[in-house]
């Protein structure tokens, strides 16, 4: 059993080296400069380079990316939203068909089970059909003013509102979602589908996933005779290649999903540039979990179950983990309760093994965090998971303080990412509500609640919305369900843009713009855009 492990590893490592090309894919052709740095792919779980180099991108690839996308958007824009769907679908067809070995990498190169790799092409393939199905059914809004040449004391003329998709995209794969968030994930499908050609700064930390799921959306593109640089993919690992790329002048909107240091210096390099362009990034949220008086009475040991298979979510690395516990303990019957819920899950997290992390990158972040934390005499230690067998791997942590401390030190609302949570005793609505208002923005945040509690505390309920994109009643926060209704962003840091959600279909506004045509000559309302501005547009409204 030992060498089992060691053995298939190795045998898939020489089936990726024989297929992979280690290059950039650029306008359909797989390409890289003879003389220029490389990096290998790694193995988390082992802590081990793998025998899979790939060249670092530099400023001629970037360029070549860039300008070949925007001679591609041309003929792209044109194309009609039928087309796009089944470009689409196509893609989806060809991750499913060359699942077993992108399954495979994927598994290598993160450390994550089958079970969740299998789920997360499954998600990005059903999100691909989505957006075709959208495209399809429901075709961007077409909203109609009526002339009316006799209105006084000035005519009205005929106004047509519609869309237009903005140009070239950048999209930066995330660490922690090798398929959903990365290079055919949301970000993609939703530019694609917006009529975007969309350029991939691939994360290093799975360039084969990478490589293999650009293959499959290349052959998409031939499948569907659409042009090449649709789609580009370059890799690398330098900080020159993420900022050169979004400070080109031919990219006009920007996708990203990580840290916040990244975040943010991406975000000011756009904004920098001699014409800003709108940076659509999510850097970060703690999802705090509320747990009204009611409810932690009558369920802290399913509560304190709950939270702890949710924290313990692929070792706590979801952008959606639950890292702050608000218990509102206002009475005895109630701190009773959270002695049975702090029990529980302290109980969970000793029992816990130690596990690897996506990049020793992370688990050093992790580690450094924990000890700092630790440290901290405001905070109490209620559990930590088993001793580390290696050390690359990371113990679960939880911690306790109260909300006056919580409140004196900020720094304490920063996400930790990885395994971790931080208990905070609350003694009153009107400390709960001091502490909703110091929140930073969020991607989400849970209200664990009867119905009493629901009548009983209105006024948090109401306070707690602003502060964040999902609000969610008596459910974990892990899982982000892709469908029309999903909205995954929220208030800064938790979205750069409040205003827009990274899944679900509303995610292809992003990448569109509004045009007005006033006046527009019957004889054009046809075949101008595409035929989007006509009368029988199945989504036109009239005024």
């Amino acid at each position: 059993m030992t060498t089992e492990i060691p053995n298939r590893r190795e045998a898939l490592v020489k089936e990726l080296a024989s297929q992979l090309t280690g290059q950039h894919l650029i306008a359909g052709q797989w390409q890289s400069e003879t003389d220029v740095e490389r990096f290998q792919s790694l193995d988390p779980v082992a802590n081990q380079t793998l025998a899979l180099s790939f060249a670092e991108a530099g400023e001629r690839q970037i360029d070549a990316a860039v300008t070949a996308a925007g001679a591609a958007f041309v003929q792209y824009r044109q194309t009609r939203p039928q087309a796009r769907a089944a470009f689409l679908e196509a893609i989806a067809t060809e991750l499913e068909n060359d699942s077993v070995l992108i399954t495979a990498a994927a598994m290598l190169e993160s450390g994550l089970p089958q079970a969740r790799i299998n789920g997360e092409l499954g998600r990005s393939a059903n999100q691909l059909r989505l957006f075709a199905s959208e495209l399809r059914e429901t075709p961007s809004p077409l909203l109609i003013d009526k002339a009316n040449p006799d209105r006084t004391p000035l005519p009205k003329p005929e106004l047509r509102l519609t869309q237009l998709p903005l140009g070239p995209v950048a999209v930066f794969g995330a660490s922690n979602f090798p398929l959903a968030f990365s290079t055919a994930g949301g970000d993609s499908a939703s530019a694609l589908a917006a009529g975007c050609p969309v350029i991939v700064k691939g994360h290093p930390a799975h360039p084969a996933t990478s490589e293999l799921v650009a293959r499959a959306i290349a052959r998409a593109i031939s499948r569907c005779d659409m042009p090449s640089a649709v789609f580009s993919l370059l890799q690398g690992r330098r900080p020159e290649l993420s900022t050169g790329l979004v400070s080109h002048s031919g990219i006009q909107a920007v996708g990203f999903t990580g840290s916040f240091k990244v975040g943010r210096l991406l975000a000011d390099c756009c904004a920098a540039r001699a014409k800003p362009i709108p940076f659509y990034g999510e850097l970060g949220s703690i999802n705090p979990q509320l747990l009204l008086p009611g409810k932690l009475q009558a369920e802290a040991e399913t509560l304190a179950g709950h939270q702890h298979q949710s924290m313990l979510m692929a070792q706590g690395q979801f952008c959606t983990s639950p890292g702050l516990i608000l218990a509102l303990a206002d009475s005895e019957s109630s701190q009773k309760a959270l002695a049975r819920y702090r029990s529980v899950l302290s109980q969970a997290i000793t029992e816990t093994e130690a596990a690897p992390m996506l990049t020793p990158g992370i688990a050093e972040s992790f580690q450094t965090r924990s000890k700092q934390l630790l440290a901290n005499p405001a905070l109490e230690l209620l559990a930590q998971g088993k001793a580390a067998a290696a050390l690359h791997h990371t113990r679960p942590l939880l911690l306790e303080t109260g909300a006056e401390s919580l409140l004196a030190s900020p720094d304490l609302m920063e996400e930790v990412f990885g395994p971790f949570a931080l208990l905070v005793t609350v003694k009153s609505e009107a400390e709960l509500q001091a502490v909703i208002q110091a929140l930073d923005g969020q991607l989400t945040a849970s209200v664990h609640a009867t119905s009493s509690d629901l009548q009983g505390y209105p006024d948090v309920l109401e306070a707690l919305q602003y502060k964040v994109g999902r609000l969610i009643f008596n459910q974990m926060p892990t899982g982000v369900e892709v469908c029309h209704a999903m909205n995954h962003g929220g208030p800064f840091p938790a979205s750069t843009d409040l205003r827009s959600t990274s899944v679900g279909t509303q995610a292809m506004a992003r990448f569109l713009r509004p045009l007005s045509l006033q006046n527009l000559p019957s004889e054009l309302t046809n075949s101008f855009n595409q035929g989007q501005v006509s009368d029988q547009h199945p989504g036109a409204r009239y005024f």
